[in-house]
């Protein structure tokens, strides 16, 4: 249920903003909220914080500094003297709101208020409780930097700005969610981003309406996405601060979240899913060749298994030379069984591992590779032709760099491999052609997800397939209509 916009100002009487706080922030019922009296140059004061969030030494230094004030230091305009003389802080600010009182206590600053005065004092003195910024495991690199973003979103920004020192660098806040009140930061490159694509991202934010983001990232990914049944992730995320940095030199939009390590970059195609950060931080050639494994991986792990499906199951599609592809021992159970069975195992085993402590995660792979695999095989529920050519679909799998594009492209697998067996050759055809068609209609923020292959451009298409070297990309990605289009 939507809360109703009341304005409750500040007023001058203490008692009346003590009760409306006391009540709004459940003094007496919440331990961790703290409210204290204090009386400083013979004036009642209340300083109202969460326990936890406070920087203890800076807030002790200021009640210092404020406990040695005389009477006559505070007489005159005493919001003007506490704001810029008396209260020696660098992140300070005024509001009249005692709605807006409430929601600064809850996100982290200490509020003060003066009796006699219609402005509360904002002391953003606070800190979370944070761990270090280290490499995010789903996007090493063999060289390269070890900082990756953390839960805390001051810090995410930090990272970027540390890379990006550009003037033109934006960092612009605002909150979602009528509950949660969870911060956001749109990031972009004044100079370099589509204004057009900026107003829509930012307007897409603002139409979120909800009591609160409690996945944060993937809460606001759902709601701007649009196509909430289509398994293609729209956004792509980073963890890296390196990858962030160089999406906004071309002219994306980044989206911060606070409470995910992970930032959300703005628009993307399926291709920009397929790269990774180690083809960069190798030769050009050398990046070239990892890219085509990395393409080649990916692509096998989609249309492999269904094609090597039909030709096991119709040997007469096979020449001669070839013909050791077949089966050569028939399984208990069906072939299409069989695969459908390892796929639904794989995908057991990789939710087992995620719940299993890290020591003993090798016990749990002994475990699925000896005593399942191989004795499905020896008893013949399963045949090893299977398992080889699963494997290879599973590898390709785990080589694609973003996760949710991996877990789309799996689906992708299964529908083809049903569609095979139950419609043959036209049934795989098919398959691949909706596929085709269906990516060929997703757009992310009016980009079309398959370009540059749909609309055809062949230089970004090539650079998409050849890893080119650095010094001849002197030319930002067309699509994003970037307002510097040279680099």
């Amino acid at each position: 249920m939507k809360q109703k916009n009341i304005e409750h100002k500040v007023s001058p009487d203490l008692n009346e903003n003590r009760n409306f706080l006391s009540e709004k922030l459940g003094v007496d019922k919440s331990f961790d909220v703290i409210q204290l009296e204090v009386n400083y140059a013979e004036r009642e004061m209340m300083l109202y914080m969460i326990d936890g969030f406070v920087k203890d030494d800076i807030l002790h230094y200021l009640m210092q500094f404020l406990a040695k004030l005389s009477k006559e230091a505070l007489e005159g305009d005493t919001l003007e003297k506490l704001l810029k003389t008396y209260i020696p802080y660098v992140e300070i600010d005024q509001t009249n709101d005692l709605k807006q009182v409430v929601d600064f206590v809850l996100a982290g600053p200490t509020v003060l208020l003066v009796e006699g005065l219609e402005y509360a004092i904002v002391i953003d003195a606070r800190t979370y409780p944070v761990r270090g910024p280290e490499e995010p495991d789903m996007e090493r690199v063999v060289r390269g930097s070890r900082d990756g973003f953390v839960e805390t979103i001051v810090f995410n920004t930090a990272l970027t700005r540390r890379r990006v020192r550009d003037p033109s660098l934006r960092m612009e806040y605002m909150q979602i969610g009528r509950r949660s009140k969870t911060d956001v930061v749109i990031s972009y490159i004044e100079d370099i981003a589509d204004p057009s694509h900026v107003k829509e991202v930012k307007k897409a934010l603002a139409s979120i309406d909800t009591d609160g983001l409690p996945m944060a990232e993937k809460t606001v990914e759902e709601f701007i996405s649009g196509r909430h049944w289509n398994p293609y992730p729209i956004v792509r995320y980073t963890e890296r601060p390196d990858t962030a940095a160089v999406h906004l030199f071309e002219g994306h939009v980044i989206i911060f979240v606070d409470g995910s390590p992970s930032a959300l970059i703005t628009p993307t195609t399926f291709w920009h899913h397929l790269q990774h950060m180690e083809e960069y931080r190798n030769k050009p050639l050398s990046g070239a060749y990892l890219r085509f494994v990395r393409f080649m991986g990916v692509f096998a792990s989609i249309f492999l298994l269904p094609l090597w499906y039909l030709l096991a199951e119709n040997g007469d599609l096979l020449p001669n030379q070839i013909d050791f592809i077949g089966l050569s021992e028939e399984g208990a159970i069906p072939l299409l069984f069989q695969f459908l069975i390892i796929e639904v195992g794989i995908d057991l085993l990789r939710m087992a591992a995620i719940h299993t402590p890290s020591s003993l995660a090798t016990a749990l792979g002994l475990i699925a590779a000896l005593m399942i695999g191989q004795v499905a095989v020896d008893v013949g529920l399963l045949t090893n032709e299977v398992i080889l050519y699963l494997s290879i679909a599973a590898i390709g799998t785990f080589a694609t760099p973003s996760y949710e594009l991996g877990l789309a492209n799996r689906l992708t697998r299964i529908v083809l491999l049903l569609l095979a067996g139950f419609f043959g050759v036209s049934g795989y055809f098919v398959g691949i052609t909706l596929w085709v068609l269906m990516l060929a209609r997703l757009k992310s923020f009016y980009v079309p997800y398959l370009w540059p292959f749909i609309p055809f451009n062949y230089r970004a298409l090539r650079d998409i397939f050849i890893r080119s070297p650095i010094p001849l990309k002197n030319r930002r990605p067309t699509f994003l209509h970037p307002r510097d289009p040279d680099r």
